[in-house]
């Protein structure tokens, strides 16, 4: 059965039992502060099972795109290295939001994977909850007794609290899980070792397919267990994993899951599959993780050195370095891979398709960033080398391969192969515990704890009413106290209305204060969406709790935070207009005091097509085009009306749309009733974010009256400076520039004239070393005079090995020149003798085999390196 089959069987089986089937969510979330990407099925269910939100369908069925790499769930070390563990995967999953429980939710099971999918039922164990006394948690008996219906005694195994009782978190909803394993191993294996005795031990062949997880529980703050109002059906199978079993393979990597990916990567980079252990780790690495990457880049998620976007670099790292090592691929070639994973999972997540060209750029621009960092990487870890050394030393100090990893970016496996081969040693004591104290320091500075909330009346669900007003009188619902180390001790607050607008779709939340009967004001500094609830951030608690309140939004923020949010949607508008319908949003940034708009596209755009853009927003504002809005249609519908949805959004079953002219988008921000009301539109920059995608920042309304204000104040010092109070500026600073040019001239002449002087002075010093004339010298001239003699000293001299050092404008230059005869005579290289040389001024070069030059911080090195240069004579 191939996996497109075993998808679609998966999701008709639930369908046809009352599932409603529903779209993967984002892999990147946004609007979670909790997590960076979706790790598991349940993350986008989240607000279902604390019961702040009500699901359309107590039934529903999806595939997943998840993201194991980080923080609790870690599986980046393994990935590659066994066959089983992956960093984006697929997981297939049904739930019931407190309608169906674990009899249903076991015997579907059952019947899927031997009356559907035909697995034999004697490779199956399950596993149930042992129970745990400390918790005071009885074993599960109710999953044991179902499954005591369906299958063997001896094949119903129980399993610890570590493997089969499952958390959302320090808390939150949790309860005993069930899992399914399944015995791949060959009829004589079975035979000598018991199935049984692998389970939940690492066995590449015995591995957990499904989980049947049942929350019952809620974790409060202090440890202790509540039982939840509503129990909840949350299921996890390993798509990947079942195609295994299904296919009858022992690798996830032999299906067809990742087979069309591996047989490109052995056309590419000529190394064969199944021949050599080191080239299978690095071809099953590479397969793994350009999926990881592409998903990641078509929800959004761009490679950076911050946040989810780090983490997404650091995997496209790891797999550049294990071709680079094991695959001898110095070039970029990941990316030709896109082509390949978007025609094969292209149907069904259409994303990989719509975003190829993207993906493609992007990753090939950061595999050639990283080639040059590791060329970087192996000139310092060549001159730490040449250190350790010159100390008698075989060992390269943990501290300082630490610094290379942290600071460069340079892998430290990589670090530990290199001198192993060079006959030297890693202090990996040293190296661990740099990288602890590190983790230590990142940890203690964004550890977080929150008690629980504290409830003070009942409220399904919770009402937004701030499109339509910026106060409202309200209750407060709940509250906790929130701790961090950066913020210090916060409340967070819930009302049952509010006309605050929380933190999402890329616009900063509210501000603005609470007011009690009693005249007692609480001020609300932020605004953040949370497991689909508003919550109000405060530094202290109102002094009554329970009575009624006022909220109130800082109108000024707002008004300032909706002239941004609709600018950005006329900017997008214009950029399709101008630039082409090949324009689509990648992000944004909308704050009260400026708004930012990436978006894809391929060249940096002109000063007149700035021009254009700023003119076409500028004209829409001046047109007073009325806001139209639709709060009650399905996407489906905003789509076919011409609406424009963004990649890597999660869409609700009703969505809004926005309006202005013939802008129109989905989106659930606050914006302005005019365009007048935007009052003006000015680009402050514009530049590149990554490959193919781009980067403006823009103003509007009050920033830009005080941005004219300070262009008009530099421009009355410009002219003040200029002495030109009655002439115009401009006229003075062509007048000063045309100065300039012709004293740079009389310096070119004069510095070409000195060069002339020295070139005699040098043919003249020359020293004869071995048959080759050899001449080492400093000077004060530039890089181009430089340049300039050396080439001139080289036409009249024959078998030349020429070296300067200068140490102009407080840089150490090297210049290295040889005769061509004697680079193939002698086999001098002048790229590789400077890059060597270039250790001496902490520096690095390289160039052609006749001339080449070096550049390097340390201007007390020019002398050694000038003397080192005749040992190569």
């Amino acid at each position: 059965m191939k996996s497109e089959q075993i998808r679609s069987t998966f999701l008709e089986f639930f369908n046809n039992k009352k599932h409603e089937i529903v779209a993967s969510a984002p892999m990147v979330i946004k609007n979670d502060p909790t997590l960076m990407f979706t790790n598991a099925g349940m993350n986008q269910f989240k607000e279902y099972f604390l019961g702040n939100s009500t699901p359309k369908s107590d039934r529903v069925v999806d595939t997943q795109k998840c993201l194991r790499v980080s923080g609790k769930h870690n599986d980046l070390e393994e990935v590659g290295v066994d066959t089983y563990h992956h960093t984006m995967f697929e997981m297939l999953g049904n739930w019931s939001f407190g309608d169906y429980f674990k009899k249903e939710a076991i015997a579907w099971a059952w019947e899927l994977l031997v009356d559907v999918y035909g697995m034999d039922k004697d490779s199956l164990y399950v596993t149930i909850f042992e129970g745990d006394a400390s918790e005071g948690l009885e074993r599960d008996t109710e999953a044991y007794d179902y499954w005591a219906t369906l299958i063997d005694k001896d094949r119903i195994l129980n399993g610890n609290k570590k493997d089969n009782f499952w958390e959302m978190g320090d808390q939150g909803p949790c309860g005993p899980c069930s899992e399914i394993h399944v015995d791949l191993r060959s009829d004589a294996e079975k035979a000598k070792v018991d199935g049984a005795t692998l389970v939940n031990n690492d066995h590449p062949q015995v591995v957990e397919i499904w989980n049947l997880v049942f929350m019952q529980f809620n974790r409060m703050a202090d440890g202790s267990l509540k039982t939840l109002p509503a129990q909840h059906v949350d299921t996890g199978m390993g798509f990947e994993r079942l195609a295994m079993a299904l296919q009858g393979k022992t690798s996830n990597y032999d299906t067809d899951v990742f087979q069309p990916l591996i047989t490109e990567i052995e056309t590419i980079t000529g190394h064969p599959y199944g021949k050599k252990q080191e080239d299978d780790i690095a071809i099953r690495v590479i397969s793994d993780h350009v999926r990881a990457v592409s998903f990641s880049i078509a929800d959004g998620q761009l490679p950076s050195n911050t946040g989810a976007g780090y983490v997404i670099r650091r995997i496209l790292r790891r797999a550049i370095r294990y071709g680079f090592t094991y695959l001898d691929k110095k070039e970029p070639f990941i990316y030709m891979l896109v082509q390949t994973l978007a025609h094969q999972m292209g149907d069904a997540f259409p994303e990989l398709k719509s975003q190829k060209d993207l993906i493609t750029n992007v990753i090939k621009e950061e595999e050639q960033s990283f080639l040059r960092t590791l060329d970087q990487g192996l000139i310092l870890l060549d001159s730490m080398i040449a250190s350790a050394k010159a100390n008698s030393s075989n060992q390269i100090e943990g501290s300082k391969a630490f610094e290379l990893y942290d600071t460069f970016g340079f892998p430290i496996d990589l670090t530990a192969l290199i001198l192993r081969e060079k006959g030297m040693q890693l202090d990996e004591a040293g190296f661990d515990k740099a990288m602890q104290e590190q983790k230590n320091r990142s940890r203690a500075a964004s550890a977080t704890s929150s008690t629980d909330w504290t409830e003070l009346r009942k409220d399904d669900t919770q009402e937004f009413v701030g499109y339509d007003r910026l106060e409202a009188d309200v209750f407060i619902t709940k509250y906790r106290m929130v701790s961090s180390k950066k913020e210090g001790d916060m409340y967070q607050l819930v009302f049952n209305m509010t006309p605050f607008y929380g933190e999402s779709g890329g616009q900063t939340g509210d501000k603005g204060y609470l007011e009690s009967a009693s005249g007692d004001t609480v001020y609300i500094i932020d605004t953040k969406k949370e497991n689909g609830q508003t919550v109000h951030l405060t530094k202290n608690l109102p002094k009554d709790l329970n009575g009624p309140h006022k909220a109130v939004v800082d109108l000024h923020q707002r008004q300032r935070s909706a002239a941004n949010h609709t600018a950005t949607h006329l900017l997008h508008q214009a950029l399709r207009k101008i630039l082409g319908t090949h324009v689509e949003q990648k992000g944004s940034m909308v704050r009260s005091a400026s708004l930012r708009f990436d978006f894809s596209h391929f060249a940096k755009l002109s000063p007149e097509e700035i021009t254009q853009i700023e003119q076409f927003v500028n004209a829409r504002i001046a047109e007073h085009l009325e806001l139209e809005e639709n709060r009650s249609n399905t996407y489906e519908q905003a789509i076919k009306d011409g609406a424009i949805g963004l990649f890597g959004e999660k869409y609700g079953d009703v969505v809004r749309t926005i309006k202005f002219g013939a802008s129109h988008e989905l989106c659930g921000g606050t914006h302005v009733k005019n365009t007048a009301d935007i009052w003006h539109f000015k680009i402050k920059s514009e530049g590149a974010v990554a490959a193919g995608i781009r980067r403006i920042e823009a103003i509007t309304g009050d920033a830009v009256k005080e941005y004219f204000e300070q262009q008009s104040e530099t421009l009355e010092e410009i002219k003040t400076a200029l002495k030109s109070s009655s002439q115009d500026p401009v006229e003075s600073v062509k007048s000063l520039q045309e100065e300039n040019a012709a004293l740079k001239k009389e310096i070119e002449q004069l510095l070409k004239d000195k060069a002339g002087n020295l070139k005699g002075d040098l043919i003249a010093s020359a020293t004869e070393v071995n048959g080759v004339n050899f001449i080492s010298t400093s000077t004060d001239l530039d890089t181009k005079s430089i340049k300039d003699l050396a080439f001139e000293i080289d036409r009249e001299m024959d078998n030349l090995f020429m070296i300067l050092g200068s140490n102009a404008d407080d840089k150490a230059t090297l210049t290295v020149i040889i005769s061509k005869n004697l680079v193939d005579e002698k086999q001098l290289n002048a790229g590789t003798i400077v890059r060597e040389l270039g250790k001496h001024i902490q520096g690095g070069g390289g160039g052609q085999p006749h001339f080449a030059t070096a550049g390097g911080k340390n201007p007390q090195g020019i002398a050694a390196a000038l003397e080192a240069a005749k040992s190569y004579l």
